[in-house]
Order: structure tokens, then sequence, then C-alpha cells
């Protein structure tokens, strides 16, 4: 066996930074057949308390590996989150980092990480350490930036910023809203790109659903472009909160993911977020996950989805549970679902390449 493959094997995914050795980070490969399993493991409130103890627990739970698991990181922490990459890298998964411009994970109208202030700059020197520590984890990344943007709920939507006001002089006409968070969109992958972060896959990810549904805040409108996208995604909910009635499959589901297709036929996709609260009153959990799962089966493009598996209370004290343990009758129907070898539990990695070097000369 080589040099380089001893090495390889030895650091896994975690790639061979940590043992001083030069590499290109092996890549995240889009898979022929089937699709990349994945998993939100109830991480805490800022959605970063990423263990290998919940990692390992939520596979024994739904008895299943993931190859995929997501998490938060807030630009409020002012750093990259290696430990929270190296662990996942270190279970033989590849992180989805969901990457929100906020302080906290608290709901507020407003943020000092407003979208013009990124565009013009103001953040580079953090875009710039983040992107270098990116480079230095090593293995294959997936990083949904300012997701959901297409909502009303977060501070860098397109509703807070201009909404479907014109832009005079535009042919076709593009909007205020859309406009500056595809430029801020950008800007982040430029700065980051040129950090040497190419470890990096970046995700699109909007809402399955846009609120307010008017033509300026369609999907398409944020689209960045083909080369500021490797991934296409979106949160695909059923019914999450009290009051909102039950949300078919079709609805929160199906129908979105032909929008989305069509906003660019090259990429693939993943349902990077996705679940359905236990509210027995209004429908059943179990049959929700099964019609999910059977539907994301029939779409070509698929090729990964992230169970969101939470649990908080709302401010009438009621519970949204969306664990997927909440009746064992949802447990059920997602292990006998997730089970299928079209789910699979293992990313696929294209080969490290090791600039060895010395070191190879050295290992004669």
């Amino acid at each position: 066996m080589s040099v380089a493959a001893q090495l390889a094997g030895l650091v896994g995914l975690v790639g061979l930074s940590a043992l001083g050795v030069g590499v290109s980070a092996p890549a995240l490969l889009i898979p022929t057949q089937g699709a990349y399993n994945g998993a939100y493991g109830d991480f805490g409130s800022n959605e970063d308390r990423v263990t290998f103890e919940a990692i390992e627990d939520f596979a024994t739970l739904v008895g299943k590996r993931q190859a995929i698991i997501a998490f938060g990181n807030n630009w409020g922490r002012g750093r990259f989150p290696s430990e929270q990459v190296h662990i996942i890298h270190n279970v033989g998964a590849v992180p989805l980092i969901l990457w929100y411009p906020r302080e906290t994970s608290d709901e507020i109208p407003k943020t000092q990480f407003d979208l013009d202030s990124i565009s013009a700059g103001r953040w580079d020197p953090y875009l710039d350490a983040w992107g270098q520590a990116a480079k230095a984890a090593g293995g294959p990344i997936l990083v949904s930036w300012g997701l959901e943007m297409n909502g009303d709920w977060y501070p860098w939507s397109g509703i807070d910023h201009g909404g479907g006001t014109p832009i005079p002089g535009s042919h076709p006409p593009r909007y205020q809203g859309p406009d500056a968070y595809q430029k801020a969109y950008r800007h982040v992958v430029d700065r980051v790109r040129a950090m040497g972060a190419d470890n990096i896959a970046w995700v699109f990810h909007v809402n399955s659903i846009s609120f307010p549904p008017e033509p300026w805040n369609a999907i398409a409108q944020y689209y960045p472009g083909q080369d500021y996208a490797d991934w296409i995604g979106m949160s695909a909910y059923g019914k999450q909160f009290p009051d909102p009635s039950w949300a078919p499959v079709d609805e929160a589901l199906t129908k979105p993911y032909a929008e989305l297709a069509a906003v660019d036929p090259s990429k693939p996709i993943i349902v990077a977020e996705w679940g359905v609260g236990e509210f027995p009153q209004q429908g059943s959990k179990a049959e929700w996950i099964r019609e999910a799962m059977s539907a994301m089966r029939q779409m070509p493009r698929l090729k990964g989805a992230v169970f969101w598996h939470e649990r908080w209370q709302n401010p009438d004290l009621s519970y949204s549970n969306l664990r997927v343990n909440s009746s064992l009758e949802a447990l059920t129907a997602y292990r006998t679902a997730i089970a299928d070898p079209f789910w699979l539990d293992r990313p696929q990695l294209s080969e490290a390449l090791p600039a060895l070097g010395k070191a190879v000369e050295n290992g004669r």
C-alpha cells in the first residue's frame, strides 16, 4: 500500500491536514442511485451543541447511520465551528452547516449583520477567517448560508430589504429584496472561496412555500446563479405549530420540489430540512412521514434529505414535537422507511489527493 493510501485510510474524512501534510480534500460525490440519509439531532437552542453521543443516539433510535449531519452556526459566534465539524467528520459523516447571519437564535426583526453591510464588506475579516478555518478542516462540508430567505421570519429575508419594490431600469424586472440577498450571498461565497475553502459545497436553501406568496418573492427570484450553488435545497415541513391547519405532503413537499427543480436543471437537490409535528387531532404524523418518504423516492434529482429531530415549547405553553420518536407510530414509520437501501448511510467521496512532497520521499 502506498504512503498516500495509508495516510488517507488513517485520517478518513478529517483529511490529511492534521498530519501536517498538504492535501486536496476529498469531495462529496453526487450518488447515481439513492439519496443521502441525514438528520439534525436536537442540538440545543442555538442548534450547535453537537456531540458524538447525540449523533450515535439518533442512529441507534432510527436503526441507521446518517451520511449528513446538520447543525447551526450563528455569525454572533464569531468563528468557524471547527469542533462541531471535527466531530461529524470523525463519525464518518459530512456536516451541513446552516450558516445564519444573526447574533443568536432569538427571533429578532433586525440584526447588525444586515445584507447591505455584508455586501459592502463590513464583515470581510470574519468571512476571511471563517474561510481559512473551513479550509483547514480538510474534509467535505456542505454550507447553507442565509437560508429560507423567501420567508418572513429571518432578518435577512427579502421582505425586510425592500421586498417587491422594483429596481428602476431592470429588464426583466428585478426587485429590491431578492436583489439585496443575491448580492450578499455572492459576496459571502466569493470571500470564502478566495481563502481556498474548496472543500465547501454551497447549498442554495429556500423555504418550500414563500411567505408572502407573491411573484416577487418566488424561489427563482433569489437564485444567485449556477456559479454560486453546488446544490439547491429546501426546507419542507408539515404542520409545526398549533394554529395552522394540517399541511398535506403534496403542498409542503411535492409541488415545491417541482418549482425548485425548475430553478436550475443541472444541480442536485437536497431537502435540507424536513419534518412534521405530532398533532393527532389534526392528522397522522406517521402517515405523513410514510407519504413524504415515498414521495421523495420518486424525485429523480433528490440526492439527500435531512430529518429535523427537535421539540420546542410555544408561547402558549404547548409543544411542537417534531422528534422522530414523538410517538411509537411515528418512529416505526420512519424506521421502516429509512431502512430501505435507497437511503444511503455513508457519504460517497472522491479520493483525497495528497501533496506529499518530502513526506513521500521520507516514507520510502
